[in-house]
């Protein structure tokens, strides 16, 4: 019997209250360490007489423990439970985290960025694989837009936060900004972390704070929906030539997403921007774009079911603005409009793509599949701070890398369009 729509409705937006603000504070704090380092190499290259290339190493290291430790930490997740591997993930990359104030080497350097991917690997695609416990797919992509959005949230406050910290904080106690940036930061992820275990639920039968009905009625939802799924052992996710072309998707976003992050503080300081509150405040712009334009954009997708076709279109729309970004590189005001614009195509296209691997998984294979997605994909996260050091080294042209971007971006849309025929969404609602 199909459930009463407003008993439904009103038992989504209880799981939603619960959920999501508290997965999002998580992700803006795991975002935020993540990539903070762009912040602080405003600073922290001079005082340790470190190189772009440096840099660029350090910042896409952390991907290279990411990749890793990704699927497998995500099957211990299954495992264990949400409550205990989401609460250790963030624990450990909180200490990671702050430990960076201690970088006085290169090796240290890539060693710390090495092991905070390690101690991240798991997290991201964790929280959308917990999601996948809750909702059903018609209702994911304005959740996970909700989780996502901490991206872009982390950019809005984060930036003139790290601002201010790199500003107000220089030579206290004998700390350099970009030190008491790492270590203010970190310690949080510690904190929420331990809250973690006292708050998370690792599935419906759990939650205490639900009625008998409204635990039956999600898991009646949940198993319905997954009547309909195939591939259902882990070494189909491992043999799906679906997943695999996702990864090659999802390996062009990254790019954009961590070649834009990265190096954003850096572009805005060219602009002549003085201080590095105002460079926190001025970056925060493009995230605050692309906020509002994820929310429209993913509540669209649930209302019509549209999946593939909104992803094209918000990618190329974005890597246009990157485009443009670089012509107009000479004039401020407008190269931060299109820079808006890049930043929505690739942050606002995320709750567009991460709907699409559950449509087709169930189980161990959705936790194994989304691993394997977001770790494969996450490689891109090297690539895209070291782009812009690689294509130095070709052209002078200091837009060319946004150029480099941007064709990628195209690239990864086209393969969707190709190499993904049909929706892999609910009907519209």
């Amino acid at each position: 019997m199909k459930p009463d729509a407003s008993f439904e409705a009103a038992t989504y937006r209880k799981v939603d209250r619960r959920l999501i603000p508290f997965l999002f504070l998580c992700y803006v704090l795991a975002y935020l360490d993540r990539v903070n380092v762009g912040f602080a190499k405003l600073q922290m290259l001079a005082d340790l007489k470190f190189s772009d290339a440096a840099f660029g190493m350090g910042a896409g290291i952390f991907f290279i423990g990411y990749f890793f430790f990704e699927v497998p930490s995500n099957l211990l997740l299954k495992r264990f439970g949400a409550r205990t591997w989401i609460a250790r993930i963030m624990i450990s990359w909180g200490i990671i985290s702050a430990a960076m104030m201690f970088i006085r080497q290169e090796w240290s350097f890539y060693l710390l960025r090495f092991l905070l991917g390690v101690a991240e690997a798991g997290f991201f695609p964790g929280i959308i694989f917990y999601l996948t416990l809750w909702y059903p797919s018609r209702l994911r992509a304005s959740r996970m837009a909700l989780f996502v959005s901490a991206i872009a949230f982390s950019g809005v406050i984060g930036n003139p936060v790290s601002g201010l910290i790199m500003d107000g904080f220089s030579g206290w106690l004998g700390l350099a900004g970009w030190q008491w940036l790492f270590l203010i930061e970190g310690l949080p992820s510690v904190l929420v972390g331990i809250w973690v275990v006292f708050y998370l639920d690792s599935g419906i039968s759990e939650a205490k704070w639900l009625s008998a009905e409204e635990r039956a009625l999600l898991i009646n939802n949940l198993e319905a929906e997954d009547r309909h799924k195939v591939e259902v052992r882990v070494r189909d996710a491992f043999k799906s030539g679906k997943v695999h072309v996702l990864c090659a998707i999802y390996f062009t976003l990254m790019i954009g997403l961590y070649g834009i992050s990265f190096w954003l503080p850096t572009i805005v300081k060219a602009f002549g921007v003085s201080g590095y509150l105002g460079v926190g405040l001025i970056t925060a712009i493009p995230y605050a774009v692309a906020v509002v334009g994820m929310i429209y954009l993913s509540r669209r997708s649930d209302r019509t079911g549209e999946r593939l076709v909104l992803y094209m279109l918000n990618v190329s729309a974005g890597a246009i603005g990157l485009i443009l970004s670089g012509v107009f590189a000479d004039r401020p005001m407008l190269a931060i409009a299109f820079l808006s614009l890049g930043t929505l195509g690739v942050i606002g296209s995320m709750p567009l793509f991460w709907p699409i691997p559950p449509a087709f998984l169930a189980g161990t294979a959705a936790a194994a599949g989304i691993g394997i997605v977001n770790s494969v994909g996450n490689l891109g996260g090297y690539v895209g701070p070291n782009l812009p050091v690689w294509v130095k080294h070709l052209t002078p042209d200091p837009s060319a890398p946004l150029y480099v971007i941007a064709g990628i971006l195209i690239l990864g849309a086209l393969v969707m369009g190709l190499c993904l025929p049909g929706n892999f969404a609910s009907p519209p609602k």
